[in-house]
């Protein structure tokens, strides 16, 4: 079944009672079901929540532009609205903050500003920032073998790698990004991590991992000396969380809860999926609103007030792009990556922190700006989608300077 934009006649996925299409098990995550399920997780899988506790919310304030209008380039040739482009992309929400004041906010796709949202791997930047908070407490040692932390990974291909080579994924270790492969390392996370069963009519004698700590102990294989290149591994993040939960003796999400997200005025609690040992998804499990996602932009837009050091925000902004190549050149041609946020260029500085199917945090100091945009894209990954929201990341600044 195709997907549909929003301007396109909406497909009743799980309307009536009982619902006549329920997103099947191995799909929910691809189109059409995303534009369900990205919203409603906690209904297709196990989740814990991440308290927001009793303290104030941040109130925002507003004063909206209008920007529906605004001329942006369109997904391949040719200029469009950012309305336009919103459409095209699949967007369920979208948030424009100009320092702490909300411009531009708009919700697709039944979406609303309760509505958590699935972040896919901008949940690597929130596990990202947690560290760089523990890192200040001293608590983490970015120059600490995982070892240290994580004894059983000895015997793995961890083994003299450093906490700072997976918090810029520049460990050697051999592990495949291809979503599209049931065997490949990240295939295996969806069973792992108890998203997906295991697929129909693979080999009935390979082994599975039970859990996700189970994966990570079977990374055996080098491909290159720890901190020779960036490459995108998404079980870093997860390497990360378990050094992070063993240093603290405190699971996932308590430590985002407690370090953060109780500390900068959410709305709203939030959530992480869980895999059968009841470990919490931190390479892209986390679901939020649009707006708190846009709190956790303005944390690091501020200098947070002390609660994130300033020398770890300097230090996230400050990538080395030399040991940055294809294809993530393809979409950011002078980027980097550092402390689990993606860096645009090394003149503004600006960090995002991304996830498929199009979830994003844009935070560009210069402009005092920081964008949300959540979205369910028909395909994991789409370079003329990312280039066009890009492109309209710099004419929005434009207009609201």
């Amino acid at each position: 079944m195709a997907s549909f934009r929003n301007s396109d006649p909406k497909v009743p996925l799980m309307e009536g009672s009982p619902p006549q299409l329920i997103p099947p098990r191995m799909d929910w995550d691809r189109p059409p079901w995303n534009r369900w399920a990205f919203q409603h997780i906690r209904e297709i899988l196990p989740t814990a929540e991440v308290w927001r506790g009793y303290g104030p919310v941040r109130i925002l304030g507003r004063q909206d532009a209008d920007l529906d209008a605004l001329p942006v380039k369109a997904v391949g040739e040719g200029m469009t609205t950012l309305s336009g482009l919103l459409d095209e992309t699949y967007t369920d929400g979208f948030l424009v903050l100009k320092n702490d004041v909300i411009v531009h906010e708009r919700y697709f796709n039944g979406m609303t500003y309760r509505t958590p949202h699935l972040s896919q791997s901008v949940a690597k930047s929130v596990t990202g920032t947690v560290a760089g908070i523990l890192v200040g407490q001293g608590v983490l040692d970015v120059n600490a073998p995982i070892t240290q932390y994580l004894p059983e990974l000895s015997d793995t291909a961890y083994r003299g790698a450093t906490l700072q080579h997976v918090l810029d994924m520049t460990s050697g270790v051999t592990f495949s990004e291809d979503y599209t492969d049931p065997y490949s390392e990240i295939g295996k996370v969806d069973v792992a991590s108890g998203w997906k069963p295991i697929p129909p009519d693979t080999n009935p004698s390979f082994r599975w991992p039970r859990h996700v700590f189970e994966l990570i102990l079977e990374l055996d294989r080098l491909e290159r000396r720890h901190g020779d290149l960036f490459a995108y591994r998404s079980i870093e993040t997860d390497v990360l969380a378990f050094c992070m939960e063993r240093a603290t003796g405190r699971r996932l999400p308590q430590l985002v809860s407690e370090e953060l997200w109780q500390k900068i005025g959410v709305e709203e609690s939030a959530y992480f999926t869980l895999d059968p040992a009841g470990y919490a998804l931190a390479d892209g499990g986390f679901n939020a609103t649009l707006r708190d996602y846009g709190r956790l932009g303005l944390l690091w837009l501020e200098g947070s007030g002390g609660l994130l050091p300033p020398e770890w925000i300097e230090a996230t902004r400050t990538g080395n792009h030399a040991i940055f190549g294809e294809p993530y050149t393809f979409t950011l041609p002078e980027g980097a990556y550092k402390n689990q946020w993606w860096v645009e260029d090394p003149r503004a500085r600006s960090l995002m922190a991304r996830g498929v199917f199009g979830q994003m945090i844009y935070i560009n100091w210069a402009e005092r700006m920081v964008v949300v945009k959540l979205s369910t894209w028909p395909d994991f990954l789409s370079t003329p989608f990312t280039l066009a929201t890009n492109a309209a990341l710099h004419a929005i600044a434009e207009a609201i300077r």
